[in-house]
């Protein structure tokens, strides 16, 4: 009965907010996230402070355990072993730690297993996309843990909590190492993750000191410019990579070194992007997005870097859409390889 009960919630409430606009922001008015934690919500700039107190106070291996989150406390009575994770950052941070899940949503952009985590991260069942869970789905697989975030899922987190516990990370992007933490809290995990995020660090500052000493005691600035459906972006401090790239101490063109998700700019003002390197991610299926018209503008063309031959198409799904300890250790390796060697 209580089976069924659930699947009838969960039913209920897919057909009732389980669907949004927009290229994976999850964060329209009727979607199923929070606006107030997207860029340019009134809560986006203060979501690492904000996830000051996240996690648990249990010692390891302690359960019950509870862990405060984003929408409150939840307990756990024992480890989770079935997990299902609601975007590619949790995706992330269950794999480097060793966990398989059991069910996953995937983007819109890119409805597939990862191909930078294909190999350890099992079969896990498709739940839908992080704008549009199948939530009918995710009772199915009977989960003993649900990992998600307050921007992508705010309002399908009542139904979420009643098929399993479920812990919300604010938002995904440059609060990804928090968010890290807390995954890692819930599975009890938390010395494994300490462990992978020091050794990026100690990575992160060793790649900044070879692109330094390769560019004779300076660092070139490097512009990162993504192509997606609706929209040109510059992406800024407050994103993954711009963590990523704040790390090593490569500076930005000023015009990215802000405290912003990204800058939205025009084929026509495209020259907005100019820096020594330029590093370009495509969302989605390329056909589908500005790109082309873009590079064959006589302002592309012009750019330095164009010029200088450092313009470099790289990997979307690490770049800009892998949000996790794994994708992050990928980056560190291709910005070594373009810029150190």
């Amino acid at each position: 009965m209580a089976a069924a009960a659930l699947a009838a919630a969960a039913a209920v409430a897919l057909a009732a907010c389980g669907s949004s606009s927009g290229s994976g922001s999850g964060s329209s008015d009727s979607g199923p996230g929070s606006k107030s934690v997207a860029q340019g919500g009134k809560d986006f700039g203060t979501a690492a402070k904000d996830m000051n107190g996240f996690g648990t106070s249990a010692k390891p291996g302690q359960f019950p355990r509870t862990i405060t989150q984003a929408m409150g406390r939840t307990t756990l009575k024992k480890r989770p072993t079935r997990v299902v994770v609601l975007d590619v950052g949790e995706l992330d941070n269950v794999v480097s730690l060793g966990i398989k899940p059991v069910g996953v949503a995937y983007t819109e952009g890119s409805e597939k297993m990862p191909s930078y985590l294909k190999a350890e991260a099992g079969n896990p069942k498709n739940v839908g996309t992080i704008s549009n869970l199948n939530l009918e789905a995710i009772n199915n697989l009977h989960p003993d843990l649900i990992l998600g975030s307050k921007l992508r899922a705010e309002k399908q987190y009542a139904t979420l909590s009643k098929i399993a516990p479920t812990v919300f990370s604010i938002r995904p992007g440059y609060t990804w190492k928090q968010n890290y933490l807390l995954n890692a809290a819930a599975l009890d995990k938390t010395a494994e993750a300490e462990s992978k995020l020091a050794a990026y660090q100690k990575e992160a500052k060793a790649v900044g000191a070879a692109i330094k000493e390769k560019n004779h005691g300076t660092m070139p600035t490097v512009s990162m410019v993504r192509y997606l459906p609706d929209r040109i972006r510059l992406y800024a401090n407050q994103s993954f990579i711009g963590t990523i790239l704040k790390d090593t101490g490569v500076p930005r063109p000023k015009n990215q070194d802000v405290n912003e998700l990204a800058v939205e700019v025009s084929p026509e003002k495209i020259d907005q992007a100019d820096a020594d390197w330029i590093f370009t991610g495509v969302y989605g299926p390329a056909d589908k997005t500005q790109k082309a018209q873009t590079r064959s503008n006589a302002l592309w063309k012009n750019l330095k870097a164009v010029k200088d031959g450092h313009a470099k198409d790289v990997s979307d799904e690490t770049w800009y859409l892998g949000l996790g300890v794994t994708a992050a250790d990928s980056v560190l390796k291709d910005l070594r390889g373009y810029l150190a060697s």
